[in-house]
């Protein structure tokens, strides 16, 4: 019996030394219990910033979209004010050149369609020179042909003499419409001897160093009436209207009011020479007349010499 009491006394001892020593790992249990959910607690902070650093990754997959998406409506607004601002510059482009361009053609456009457009169309280029013709007062057109009642051409050196062609026409003639042209579109160059022209023609006369026959009112060369007397400065008929004045104290008429005009510079010699005909080319064109470089009926009447 003894040794069965100091056999348990023994195993309970024992088992109360292992049950002590079973509370300290209990203890060390609880610490650790304690302890893990600490570790638990910073174990996930650590899962948690991977998993917030995995989140940001979306964030910046994001952010390139929203910065994609953010430079496309820069883009869209930008663009629209690229075209917004040619489009205004364009409209005040436009109204600044539809202003001017409309100013002038109500100001100016408008008054050629009243008054100019047929002067445009048809006297283009004489209206507006006609204005620099300076017309001479009768008094002074007939105190100049009074000065040339006497007048006498004599042939000039410095002016040759054309050479008879039977061939040759008065160029540009047939350009002259109009029955007051006719003389010039018919114009041909006859020789004949002297009894020819005298059985054919009652005024015949020696005028600027040449033979001339007057018909119908213009003088034409004789070409053939005399051989001594044969000088021709220009082939073609001059007009002097229904008195056969001497065509010599015409032309010198005509040199004179040319001269008035600023057209002729050059000498009052009765000659119908390059400078004379230079002149009348200049005057009938401004004056809208065609250009005959010849004393003819509408270039006459024009200069108040008729």
């Amino acid at each position: 019996m003894k040794k069965l009491i100091t056999i348990l006394t023994a195993s309970a001892c024992a088992l109360a030394v292992i049950a002590h020593a079973a509370k300290p790992d209990q203890g060390d249990a609880k610490a650790d219990k304690k302890s893990a959910p600490k570790q638990k607690t910073v174990a996930p902070k650590p899962q948690a910033a991977p998993k917030q650093k995995v989140a940001p990754a979306p964030q910046q997959r994001s952010v390139p979209k929203t910065n994609v998406e953010s430079k496309a409506p820069k883009k869209e607004r930008t663009a629209p004010a690229l075209e917004s601002k040619p489009d205004t510059n364009v409209k005040n482009v436009e109204s600044k050149k539809v202003k001017p361009d409309k100013a002038p053609k109500l100001q100016t456009d408008k008054a050629p369609d009243a008054t100019n457009v047929v002067a445009d169309d048809k006297l283009q280029k004489s209206a507006q020179p006609t204005a620099k013709i300076k017309k001479l007062e009768p008094a002074a057109v007939k105190k100049i042909q009074a000065q040339h009642t006497n007048f006498k051409a004599e042939p000039k050196t410095a002016i040759s003499s054309v050479q008879f062609n039977p061939n040759y026409r008065i160029e540009a003639a047939q350009n002259w419409s109009g029955p007051q042209y006719e003389v010039f579109r018919s114009y041909q160059p006859q020789w004949h001897d002297r009894s020819w022209w005298s059985s054919r023609y009652t005024t015949i006369s020696l005028i600027a160093g040449g033979w001339y026959f007057w018909d119908a009112g213009y003088w034409y060369p004789a070409w053939g009436y005399d051989d001594a007397a044969a000088y021709y400065p220009y082939d073609g008929p001059i007009y002097v209207g229904s008195n056969p004045r001497p065509f010599d104290q015409v032309v010198a008429d005509v040199q004179a009011v040319l001269q008035e005009q600023g057209f002729y510079r050059g000498e009052v010699d009765g000659l119908v020479g390059p400078l004379t005909r230079e002149a009348l080319a200049a005057y009938q064109q401004t004056a809208g007349l065609p250009p005959t470089a010849a004393i003819d009926q509408p270039t006459l009447d024009s200069l108040g010499l008729t």
